[in-house]
């Protein structure tokens, strides 16, 4: 059973394209990654008025026991840690001189990280395999529903830098890089220094830095 996020409800798109999503997921007979139930974590974790920061990424993980719900991160016991996170791990050490003890991030989503994916379901061991479902309608609205004051937005992977010109002119940061993954890491997300930028520009709104390594 998929609870929907009460505090997103008002979106259209639980109500015009969610239903359509549901039932082609309900004839899926592959594995669905994450669970059900945990489909929209991020956004129950998050409500419109506590996001502070929008970390966007492209779909959940393929493999089974590491997507949750929330974008790059992990169950806390999942070791090795997915080579995505891994390397956004080594961009955080470089960037501030520490990293967290495991790849749960949702101690980020407590502090008004939203970790959204464009699309939110992925059949076990199918990058990328629920593409044409219709997920990326949710993400411009939830975009729309953030626009009444400015938001942080790290925007990781070709899928996520789309939503960028949706952004502009709006008195946001936005931080564009490629997708963590070590097919793309090397072509701009090291270095990119994504973490201490959006502090700097936290406390500048007079605003607390996220606190990104102790749970």
């Amino acid at each position: 059973m998929t609870a929907l996020p009460e505090a997103w409800a008002h979106l259209r798109f639980f109500d015009e394209t969610y239903p359509s999503i549901a039932r082609a997921l309900d004839k899926e007979q592959r594995v669905i990654l994450p669970p059900r139930d945990q489909v929209f974590a991020a956004l129950h974790a998050c409500a419109p008025q506590d996001v502070r920061v929008v970390i966007l990424g492209q779909d959940p993980y393929p493999t089974p026991g590491h997507a949750h719900g929330f974008a790059f991160s992990v169950a806390r016991d999942v070791r090795p840690l997915p080579r995505s996170l891994n390397n956004i791990f080594k961009e955080l050490h470089d960037d501030i001189g520490d990293r967290p003890e495991h790849g749960d991030l949702r101690f980020w989503a407590a502090q008004g990280v939203l970790l959204l994916n464009d699309v939110l379901t992925v059949p076990s061991g199918v990058a990328r395999g629920h593409r044409g479902l219709g997920w990326q309608a949710l993400v411009p609205q939830v975009l729309d529903a953030l626009a009444d004051r400015p938001h942080a937005f790290v925007l990781w992977g070709n899928d996520a830098r789309k939503h960028a010109p949706d952004l502009a002119g709006r008195g946001h940061l936005v931080l564009e890089s490629v997708h963590p993954s070590p097919l793309s890491a090397r072509r701009g997300f090291f270095g990119s220094r994504p973490f201490s930028k959006v502090n700097a520009w936290l406390t500048d709104q007079g605003q607390p830095a996220i606190n990104w390594t102790t749970p």
